[in-house]
């Protein structure tokens, strides 16, 4: 078995300072908004603050789970079938702003599409190491996890979430990758997913207009480019070292959501170039010691596993940064530890955990067999000493 050696610290404080940041620009981006909407400027930070508390807490427990559990059969299907149940609740419930995402009880919401970006790894990695030897084959090692990973991209797609999918489909893919997939596969795949991101785009009129809007935001700014353009105000107004923290003013009932999915040009405005590259900077080192957890893991699941999940958390920052400054087209997708939201920040950190909980296994192996084969040594010598 593997020997457990010390938590990555390192990562622990990454996930951490990324999370108690996240609390402080939540408060700043959203106090004014929180004052007109309840009268009460602390409205969003204290819930954000509770559930970042939670985060943490589950974040440090789960860090104590053996990831081994997760390959438990039982556990896996469980998590799949919960996370489809909730996504199709989600139909029961109103919509908000057109989209239906989220599932609402007693006054708390919970968004299931979060708890995907954790069940797909888990499955992902379970299904691979169960079914290694069809890896190559795409009959059989392939199509059925398809049919699996389309239960949550067509119930997803109908919540009208593409954000969600487009991160969902890059675990699918650098986990199928990990896994020895054949080129020829992975570029099927791929393919397939690109063609399935255009037909979304032609059926969904709003869609197209955001991406002719991103094309030329100037053009749009009024409409469907007024999001892209009050973000890279935003950007822009912050220069180097910013306005000063909670002296912003796009956030000021002109840029959209600041305190979500424009959390990252708040900021920009506020803390300029400076901060900024600070949120890339941890963003690239979460995304170094993930990566080793899961390259450095003592077994193929756990590798499987952390890929996956530094994946999702690596490729949703990096979405949301770039519709911030306008590389790709808008899409509401949340900053990791950083937007609000407490579905997003306790899944976030309880993802953070299973890596946590990896990283203490990294590079030490031991097989079972070496550490029994001492013990039958042991017997075998005293059934000689009473012979004689």
């Amino acid at each position: 078995m593997a020997k457990k050696i010390r938590i990555d610290w390192f990562l622990f404080a990454i996930a951490a300072s990324l999370a108690l940041f996240g609390v402080i620009m939540v408060y700043s981006a959203s106090a004014m908004i929180a004052l007109k909407e309840s009268d009460n400027q602390f409205a969003y930070v204290n819930k954000q603050l509770v559930f970042t508390v939670i985060g943490l807490i589950v974040m440090y427990l789960t860090s104590k789970i053996h990831y081994r559990w997760y390959q438990k059969t039982w556990f896996v299907w469980g998590l799949f079938i919960l996370t489809a149940v909730l996504l199709t609740a989600t139909f029961g419930f109103n919509p908000i702003n057109g989209a239906r995402r989220w599932v609402r009880f007693a006054g708390f919401s919970f968004q299931p599409s979060e708890l995907a970006k954790v069940s797909l790894p888990i499955m992902l990695a379970w299904y691979f190491v169960k079914r290694e030897q069809y890896v190559g084959d795409f009959g059989k090692g392939v199509v059925p996890l398809l049919a699996i990973f389309g239960t949550f991209v067509a119930l997803i797609l109908a919540e009208k979430d593409l954000g969600t999918v487009i991160v969902l489909s890059a675990v699918f893919v650098i986990v199928y990758f990990a896994a020895g997939a054949r080129w020829i596969h992975i570029g099927s795949v791929v393919l397939c997913l690109i063609a399935l991101g255009g037909v979304m785009l032609l059926i969904q009129p709003y869609r197209m207009a955001r991406l002719m809007a991103f094309l030329n935001p100037a053009a749009n700014a009024d409409g469907a480019g007024y999001q892209v353009t009050q973000g890279l105000l935003a950007i822009g107004s912050g220069g180097i070292i910013g306005e000063g923290f909670a002296k912003g003013q796009q956030k000021l009932f002109y840029l959209p959501y600041p305190y979500s999915d424009f959390i990252f040009a708040v900021v920009g405005e506020e803390l300029g170039l400076f901060g900024t590259l600070a949120v890339v900077i941890a963003f690239g080192l979460l995304l170094w010691r993930g990566t080793r957890a899961a390259l450095m893991a003592p077994d193929r699941f756990g590798m499987l596993l952390g890929m996956g999940i530094i994946t999702g958390l690596i490729t949703q920052a990096l979405f949301n940064i770039s519709v911030v400054v306008s590389i790709v087209p808008a899409k509401g997708i949340p900053l990791p530890f950083i937007s609000y939201g407490g579905s997003s920040i306790v899944i976030t950190l309880f993802a953070i955990g299973i890596l946590l909980n990896l990283s203490q296994y990294a590079g030490f192996v031991e097989f079972e067999k070496s550490e029994r084969e001492p013990k039958r040594k042991t017997k075998l010598a005293r059934a000689r000493m009473r012979t004689a």
